[in-house]
């Protein structure tokens, strides 16, 4: 072989050489910096060693979320400290992938990448930890303090109130948009950092009006004042005067209901002694029946009826039922179905 083609020979290996250790010795020096174009969270890294990235995230990612949060609701604020979120960033581990992202190709590709200038497009995303216990915590106490249970309208015929305690509308906290909006405050770098509590209305099981179309009727009785008091809806319709029975044959007190009623009614006359001849007889309508014009039915024989013994009426005459003037007792009957509460004090 002539010397003139081996010195070329040397010359072509000794150049291609010294290329690829120049390559070589590039592509090391390139390891050990973030290609640009890389982002950890948004933050550009591109261009920075391994401990100038780190220091960079750690301020632009870490350092402002080491401030509390605010969860506010109409100027009732709770605060979720810090050192109770404990949010962390996987800082190291973010830099470790930002490496290996800008090491994508080979040793060619990567030097003629960094010859030409041209940028990665890599977006690495940095691990972000908290105390979720802790956030639980604080979604407990706004439930505890803003929580308000319906009310459900009643009435206490128990004791012969009428007038109805009425319902009321209650207050839930909106827990899994709460808990959303406390995460996304944890991790928010911005100047404030406020979770907005938001609330829905619970209705009650029973309403006002519900309750008014259960009870369309009640009837109260006084007997000390004779009078008889008729609730419709809810509202005092109007008040009667009324006969109750005598001594010793007192009308019942207490809590009864409509059995039955009827019109022109026949009177069964109860066993006792004060009937004499005509206990347990059946009298039919007509001039010799007690019973006027309607009957109601409320509590073992005892009832509500008229009377043509319009002197009797304001005091305690009858012999246990609640006597009404014809008239009156004709008006109320109409109005008062069978399951009417009656109460009688």
């Amino acid at each position: 072989m002539p010397r003139r083609l081996i010195a070329v020979l040397v010359l072509t290996v000794t150049v291609l050489l010294v290329g690829a250790a120049s390559l070589y010795a590039f592509d090391s020096k390139s390891r050990h910096h973030i290609a640009d174009g890389v982002t950890v969270n948004g933050v550009d890294v591109g261009g920075l060693t391994p401990a100038q990235a780190r220091e960079k995230l750690s301020n632009a990612l870490l350092k402002p979320l080491d401030r509390p949060v605010s969860v506010r609701y109409q100027g009732r604020r709770f605060t979720l400290t810090p050192a109770a979120a404990r949010v962390a960033i996987d800082i190291n581990g973010s830099v470790d992938r930002a490496l290996e992202a800008s090491q994508k190709g080979n040793l060619f590709t990567r030097t003629w990448r960094e010859v030409r200038g041209t940028e990665l497009d890599a977006r690495v995303e940095a691990k972000v930890s908290w105390d979720r216990a802790a956030v639980r915590q604080i979604v407990r106490r706004v439930k505890t303090k803003l929580t308000v249970e319906p009310r459900d309208a009643s009435v206490d015929l128990e004791h012969g109130n009428v007038d109805p305690i009425t319902s009321k509308d209650g207050q839930a906290v909106e827990l899994d948009r709460l808990r959303h909006d406390i995460k996304t405050a944890l991790l928010d770098t911005g100047p404030r950092r406020i979770a907005r509590i938001h609330t829905k209305v619970v209705a009650p099981k029973v309403s006002t009006a519900d309750l008014a179309k259960e009870y369309p009727a009640i009837i109260v009785v006084n007997r000390g004042a004779f009078s008889l008091r008729f609730y419709k809806d809810l509202k005092l319709q109007k008040t009667y005067r009324i006969a109750v029975g005598q001594v010793g044959l007192e009308t019942p007190a207490g809590l009864y209901h409509v059995q039955n009623k009827a019109v022109n009614p026949s009177w069964h006359v109860p066993t006792s002694a004060w009937a004499g001849d005509l206990a347990g007889t059946v009298v039919p309508p007509g001039p010799s029946n007690p019973i006027k014009a309607r009957w109601m039915g409320i509590f073992d024989g005892a009832g509500i009826h008229g009377t043509d013994a319009t002197g009797s009426i304001g005091s305690a005459a009858s012999h246990g039922c609640i006597r009404m003037l014809i008239p009156d007792v004709i008006e109320l009957y109409d109005q008062v179905p069978v399951g009417a509460p009656v109460y009688i004090a």
